[in-house]
């Protein structure tokens, strides 16, 4: 049986919190949000380069801070966050310690000390070779071996949480089935041990390959593999973003899902599914079949997706319950415009929803169609999607409930709270620009990896159309507007942390960070029951009918390449 002293009771959601998992929560978030900071300053660097008119960094130390971009924000800084929801989503919302804290300390000081190898690796010149990091190009040992030590890390996080979720079952800390917040968690720590699992076959043998130790790696084989890890990384993301989303619509609302079954499922079909998303990646590739092709871009794909747009309309429709339950029941959209949009918690998910939907999740399937990848594979569109859907969707999720963290972890207030109102919106507007400047660069085909736009100094001379010029400047000034409001998201949180008021006993009373019931919505089983969403019909009908364009508009560029007569 747990010890009692080593729990404390949080006046806010009236949980349980375990300490030593509250501590380990702290560390992973810290590290994550120092990850984010460094990612975050070098992405700045690249967008400022491929604009054209400023073109900020030579060749050399472009791909240098393009390869730490990509590892530091898609790698380091979300999966060090997402430790931290696993260890939230199983110790706090189910009242359990904390399975093997010492356990977990080696595997934080694992994922630390393999961010900071890789790091250096990167930094000392000698590994530029990308976040996909594609055979035959060879980086140090260092930069395998440290991404293999932060996998390894993350993977006892994983068993970590499993483990709680069978103490707090033998032990009987909560009632009926988890919380979906937790199933979600759920969701993606299984995903997370295919991801590593795959990452672990070939990065392996990679590493021997670098030490000279085995003479060759297979490109074809790499990439397929590689890309089992790369992409399905993505969707733990994704399962983490949309637990976050129901985790902070219970927690400033009391919102409950429509139908916990339902959501359940379409977390279910992301397991069963999703991972084989990687396949737009492989489309292009001559030695995979082309029935394996069809199976992932046909079937495979729709019912991923089907999964998405069921969070699509159950996260809105679970708002708008709790708000109608609220009283603001006048017209279709009360509920919208009087939702708490100067809460950033509140402000930041919604805008991630929204984003993620219209940018990523389109984008996505769009990409996902054998045929129409043709036109926009290996061109700036796959970063542009990837922007949409890790950056506008997961990274500004994870920032909306750091909003949340801060004061139930940390006990501190939030400082400055005017900065803080905006901040969501500064960030994700930024992030949608670039994700949306980048596909229209690479539906004019720029190409995803070279540095220079102008292909200067190239034997044979290329020009792009005058419009590439203008995406490629408005990318520039989105990456400057999406840093303005990462610098701050750090500025506030790390001053919250160590110089915000400290959040006493009453604090829950005079200054609630959380809804009415929020802290018993979010840590139960238990759906919403009704389905008279107007609101919530009308904006999935118009996000039906972006979809329908967007799609119908890639067929149509696509009938251009190769014309009919």
């Amino acid at each position: 049986m747990a010890d009692a002293t080593l729990f404390r009771t949080c006046p806010d959601t009236g949980l349980p919190v375990h300490l030593p998992a509250q501590r380990l929560i702290k560390a992973n978030a810290v590290a994550g949000v120092l990850a984010l900071a460094l990612g975050g300053l070098q992405g700045l660097m690249v967008a400022l380069t491929r604009w054209p008119d400023l073109q900020l960094l030579p060749a050399e130390a472009f791909y240098t801070m393009l390869t730490g971009h990509g590892l530091n924000v898609l790698l380091f800084w979300i999966i060090f966050f997402e430790v931290a929801i696993l260890y939230f989503a199983s110790a706090i919302l189910l009242k359990s310690r904390l399975a093997a804290p010492n356990l977990a300390w080696v595997g934080f000081v694992l994922m630390a000390v393999g961010a900071l190898t890789t790091n250096y690796a990167v930094f000392q010149g000698d590994s530029s070779v990308m976040f996909t990091s594609y055979v035959p190009m060879r980086a140090s040992p260092l930069f395998y071996l440290g991404i293999i030590l932060f996998a390894v890390g993350a993977l006892i996080g994983c068993f970590i949480f499993f483990a709680t979720l069978v103490i707090a079952k033998d032990e009987k800390t909560y009632e009926g089935s988890i919380p979906l917040v937790t199933f979600g968690a759920l969701t993606a720590a299984i995903i997370a041990v295919f991801t590593i699992a795959s990452g672990a076959i070939i990065l392996i043998p990679t590493l021997l390959w670098s030490l000279d130790l085995i003479p060759e790696i297979d490109p074809l084989l790499y990439k397929v593999i590689w890309w089992a890890m790369g992409h399905s990384s993505q969707q733990i993301n994704v399962s983490a973003h949309v637990a976050v989303w129901y985790c902070i619509a219970a927690m400033v609302l009391g919102a409950k899902p429509l139908s916990e079954k339902v959501s359940r499922m379409a977390f279910l079909m992301y397991i069963l599914f999703l991972q084989i998303a990687s396949a737009h990646h492989l489309l292009v590739e001559p030695g995979i079949s082309s029935n394996w092709k069809i199976f992932n871009t046909s079937y495979a794909l729709y019912l991923a997706v089907v999964g998405s747009m069921i969070h699509g309309l159950s996260v809105p429709g679970a708002v708008e319950a709790a708000q109608r339950r609220r009283g603001f029941t006048r017209g279709a959209f009360e509920w919208l415009r009087k939702a708490p949009w100067g809460n950033p918690a509140f402000a930041g998910m919604f805008t991630s929803l929204v984003y993620f939907g219209f940018l990523g999740g389109i984008s996505g399937v769009v990409m996902g169609a054998e045929q129409l990848n043709l036109i926009m594979h290996n061109t700036l569109y796959v970063p542009g999607h990837f922007h949409a859907t890790v950056v506008a969707g997961t990274t500004l999720a994870f920032m909306a409930i750091t909003y949340l963290v801060v004061p139930l972890i940390w006990r501190r207030e939030i400082m400055f709270p005017t900065l803080a109102k905006w901040q969501p919106y500064i960030f994700g507007l930024g992030a949608a620009g670039i994700s949306l400047f980048m596909m229209g660069a690479g539906t004019l085909g720029v190409s995803r990896r070279h540095w220079d736009i102008n292909f200067t100094d190239a034997a044979l001379s290329f020009s792009y159309p005058d419009t590439a010029f203008l995406m490629m400047a408005l990318n520039g000034l989105s990456g400057l507007l999406a840093a303005i409001g990462g610098v701050m998201f750090v500025v506030i949180v790390v001053s919250s942390i160590l110089f915000g008021k400290k959040r006493g006993d009453d604090a829950a009373e005079t200054n609630p960070v959380i809804g009415v019931g929020g802290g018993q919505a979010v840590a139960s089983y238990g759906s919403e029951g009704t389905l008279k969403l107007p609101g919530t019909m009308i904006l999935v009908g118009v996000f039906f009918i972006a979809f329908f364009l967007y799609y119908w508009v890639n067929w149509k560029y696509l009938s251009e390449v190769w014309p009919l007569s």
